[in-house]
């Protein structure tokens, strides 16, 4: 079975490996589509960041080389012993967290922040660009009728979007601030106007992301290479409510914080490669609130609902559809070199 594998940084390679079988409790997928996650990029270009090396992950025992991608769908093709209430057949997104179940967090319910957090395609697992996929049947779920495959590829970007927006203190009618309108920042903006956002200015260097931007709903693009980003919103919101950090870039971060009002919120989405520093001083003297945001948790029901009345729409979103074989030089790499790209599909081989 042809799959990527991440071997090193920037050293992703298309090869033959035998294709799996599901155990018990487990489910067999014919994968449609993947996505190209920024996660991956950051694996790609300066990882291992959650890649296991040297050592097995705690949950899925497994450590490089990896099969890469997380962002995918696809259709049930054979069940593992044990395994109810799904058939061979039903088309189904993955949410691809590995969970221990029994630490803390777990036994909150919130399973995101696990202990021993994992993703199928990062930290092991047979991750999504390949021909096929055996997952925990729990990381199913069925795709409602009268959405497309490549709908169901988007599903766990938009929950990393709408669960930083439902984690967040936007009310409607509050005013947002998005640093960033890669993927992940397009979703946060469209969760934003589900939650009923009156103003969300969105500030992104590349002018192709920036329409986009206005296209999704942004009541106003800012691009920082000519624009003081951080005067430009105080002056139109006089400080958002919320902004939403989704760059992982370090000379970023204060500028999100500083605009945002008294008591403003800021929510960091991005994964980062290296350190980001702030003065505190611009936390404590106006009381804000700084607060992490990872994956999503009990959300996919609700993404699927909100791609039926026609959010997060793969026909606005997906600039380039690719085959594996290609998945380095017309993926990986034009995302590095490419910077107008919004959300990279990769089909699954025959």
């Amino acid at each position: 079975m042809k799959v990527a594998r991440w071997h090193g940084v920037r050293d992703i390679r298309v090869e033959d490996i035998p294709e799996p079988t599901p155990g018990p409790g487990e489910v067999k997928v014919k994968v449609a589509w993947t996505g190209i996650c920024g996660s991956d990029l950051h694996e790609y270009l300066a990882g291992p960041i959650f890649i296991p090396v040297g050592e097995d992950h705690p949950l899925s025992h497994d450590q490089a080389p990896i099969t890469m991608g997380h962002e995918y769908c696809g259709t049930i093709s054979e069940l593992g012993e044990g395994v109810t209430g799904l058939s061979v057949g039903d088309r189904v997104a993955i949410e691809p967290i590995f969970a221990c179940g029994k630490c803390p967090a777990c036994l909150e319910g919130k399973y995101n922040l696990c202990e021993r957090l994992g993703f199928v395609g990062l930290s092991g697992g047979h991750g999504g660009f390949a021909a096929s996929s055996v997952v925990p049947a729990r990381m199913v779920h069925k795709m409602p009728d009268g959405l497309s495959m490549e709908q169901g590829a988007l599903v766990e970007p938009a929950a990393v979007a709408l669960h930083a927006v439902r984690l967040s203190k936007i009310k409607a009618g509050d005013k947002a601030a998005i640093f960033g309108a890669g993927p992940i920042g397009l979703l946060v903006l469209e969760s934003l106007r589900v939650a009923g956002a009156s103003e969300i200015h969105v500030v992104e260097p590349s002018e192709v992301r920036r329409q986009k931007a206005l296209d999704l709903g942004a009541t106003s693009v800012i691009d920082p290479t000519g624009t003081d980003a951080v005067a430009a919103i105080r002056e139109a919101t006089g400080g958002a409510h919320v902004a939403f950090e989704v760059t992982g870039v370090p000379q970023v971060l204060p500028q999100c914080i500083e605009a945002t009002r008294h008591e403003g919120q800021v929510l960091v989405v991005s994964i980062w490669e290296a350190e980001a520093s702030f003065q505190p001083n611009t936390i404590v003297l106006k009381e804000r609130q700084l607060q992490g945001t990872i994956a999503y948790r009990n959300v996919y029901p609700a993404v699927m609902a909100l791609m039926k009345q026609g959010y997060f729409s793969a026909d606005q979103l997906v600039t380039r559809r690719i085959a594996l074989d290609d998945v380095v030089a017309d993926g990986f790499e034009a995302l590095v070199a490419e910077k107008s790209h919004v959300k990279i599909l990769v089909k699954a081989p025959d």
